[in-house]
């Protein structure tokens, strides 16, 4: 059975390694095929189209950060309750083999396949949890930096705040897939074989979730089209305002002499 976990336990992880990387590549060569490069576009528009007008969207700006605020505190808070939780039940059954001789006790320990077992998972609850510590730390950031009026039509400054708050997501993304590794690792404790299976039953799971369906895709490139076809009309319309206006400068003496 050990042999099963030397390789059952490294082919699973393996397998979700090899999702994950995937997943990195595509979101920083086609973001717009998944889930997350797709919601990073969206936060980014939503900070230009609220920022525009801090004093009347800096409540919503509030609010809204308020809401991911406490889904990060949530899952922190779980996630270091399972740690302590996990280390109360190791401690418990850990055991220790003494040798008692005439001047000094010996304490020899050797770790189980338990212990270690146990040890992954209290890991994964430590990530998650300093990842949505991290995520609620730049959500703070960003509910000062969202409802400030003088960067008002500042882009350079709109762009630091949406890149903030990305990055507040992107830890809170990190600290839920920590979550997720470790209900593979929970079902170690019954084998390797349903670890195994686990991790493979997860990989096409997330593979569905973390993809963007072909109905998404065609809906983003029809409103980045429609918002280019905007700003040609913009432009247009203000470059033959400024032409009539010329011609107007230019004909007004004439009519004024001949009339």
């Amino acid at each position: 059975m050990i042999s099963l976990d030397y390789f059952l336990v490294p082919a699973g992880l393996f397998v979700l390694g090899i999702y994950h990387i995937w997943l990195f590549i595509t979101v920083l060569h086609n973001p717009i095929r998944t889930v997350i490069g797709l919601n990073a576009y969206t936060r980014e528009q939503w900070v230009f189209s609220l920022m525009t007008d801090p004093l009347k969207n800096g409540v919503l700006i509030v609010q809204t950060l308020r809401n991911n605020i406490m889904a990060s505190t949530l899952l922190s808070t779980a996630a270091i309750t399972l740690c302590s939780v996990i280390v109360v039940f190791v401690s418990s059954e850990s055991s220790f083999d003494s040798t008692v001789s005439v001047n000094s006790v010996y304490y020899n320990y050797t770790p189980s396949l338990s212990s270690i077992k146990y040890l992954c998972i209290m890991l994964c609850f430590l990530v998650a949890f300093l990842c949505n510590i991290q995520s609620t730390r730049y959500y703070a950031h960003v509910s000062f930096l969202g409802t400030v009026p003088t960067w008002k039509d500042k882009t350079g400054f709109i762009d630091y705040v949406a890149a903030t708050l990305n990055r507040g997501y992107y830890f809170w993304a990190l600290g839920l897939r920590a979550f997720y590794l470790s209900v593979p690792l929970f079902l170690w404790v019954f084998g390797p074989i349903p670890m195994f299976v686990s991790c493979c039953v997860m990989a096409v799971v997330l593979y569905f979730l973390d993809t963007t369906s072909i109905f998404a895709q065609l809906v983003h490139s029809h409103l980045n089209e429609e918002e280019a076809k905007t700003d040609d009309v913009e432009a247009i319309s203000q470059s033959l305002s400024n032409s009539g206006r010329e011609n107007f400068q230019l004909r007004d003496p004439l009519l004024t002499r001949s009339g």
